[in-house]
């Protein structure tokens, strides 16, 4: 075990660093791999090729790191430069348009119904409208600029 230590220790070292960000937590895991590896050959169990077998250890220790449940205080964050803010205005403000803006599609006459919902609901891009639709994509272009033009004058209109 002391052989495998020397042999691959470094490379799991910056293999665990690599991955978790944090040397003394990455140094930690590569114990834990050592203490596992051992127990299991403690156990009885037999290793065909150690370096595979210490870094699939590794790879599983990192995964239930990451699934920890971790906590932070906010003390700690705001050392880090965190902010708590609860201004939200502005994001629903955007919402509560969008929403609106959306309902209005429906008052555009049909021909610009279809395309603005494909467009702006579904996120399509003019290239996959003009597939759907059968259109040249510059005629589903120039449908979106006069729906979008529309749609700016009932918005308006409210």
């Amino acid at each position: 075990m002391a052989a495998a230590r020397q042999d691959y220790g470094a490379k799991l070292n910056l293999y665990a660093f690599y991955r978790v960000s944090n040397s003394s937590t990455g140094e930690d895991l590569v114990q834990d791999t050592f203490k596992k590896t051992w127990a299991y050959l403690v156990r009885g169990g037999k290793i065909d090729i150690m370096k595979s077998f210490l870094y699939h250890i590794l790879k599983g220790l990192i995964i239930d790191e990451y699934r920890k449940h971790k906590t932070s205080s906010l003390d700690v964050m705001m050392e880090k430069g965190f902010e708590p803010s609860e201004d939200y205005s502005e994001r629903l403000i955007n919402f509560m348009d969008g929403k609106r803006a959306i309902e209005l599609i429906s008052k555009l006459p049909d021909k610009y119904q279809k395309i603005m919902r494909m467009r702006f609901i579904q996120e399509l891009t003019l290239k996959e409208i003009s597939l759907i639709s059968g259109q040249s994509k510059a005629t589903v272009a120039v449908q979106v600029h006069r729906g979008l033009e529309k749609l700016k004058v009932l918005y308006n209109c409210i």
